[in-house]
């Protein structure tokens, strides 16, 4: 599920499988989330992943502020590593992962977060026209440093 815009108060509260990207979100935001994706271009409330004990979140943290909005009873953050072969990835297909190289979102998610973001956000241009999200495709390098991943600690145990 793509979003054009920002999401209010408990955007994916109780996920348990969908992969959604928005461009903001408030107070709650992935409370009691038990799976799935969420990517967060924007903007985040407080009290963010409270309960969250499945799936992962990226979130775009260009203050680096996030973690005191994030309540960190149950999760853990940590940068989104650079891939070395993403770019080699984007150019064999063309620059066009969209259509010709689509990537399995839902695989591994202790790995190949890069990838997964890249691709989410590309999904979210395709299918909105975010301006937001073509601006960080365009800049991936100076973003992707900023984005943050979120997930349950728990839940990293068992996969």
């Amino acid at each position: 599920a793509y979003f054009c815009g920002v999401a209010g108060e408990r955007f994916a509260v109780r996920n348990s499988g969908v992969a959604a990207v928005v461009e903001g979100v408030g107070d709650h935001g992935c409370e009691y989330m038990t799976g799935g994706i969420v990517v967060v271009i924007g903007q985040t409330g407080r009290n963010f992943a409270a309960g969250m004990s499945g799936g992962v979140a990226y979130v775009l943290d260009e203050e680096g502020d996030f973690a005191e909005r994030c309540n960190m009873a149950m999760v853990e953050l940590e940068p989104v590593p650079e891939e070395d072969d993403l770019m080699e990835k984007l150019l064999h297909h063309g620059g066009d992962l969209d259509h010709k190289g689509r990537v399995d979102v839902s695989g591994d998610m202790t790995s190949h977060d890069e990838e997964r973001l890249y691709q989410l956000i590309s999904n979210h241009v395709h299918y909105t026209g975010s301006v937001r999200g073509r601006e960080i495709l365009d800049n991936w390098a100076a973003f992707r440093p900023k984005f943050r991943k979120i997930m349950p600690v728990e839940y990293r145990r068992a996969l």
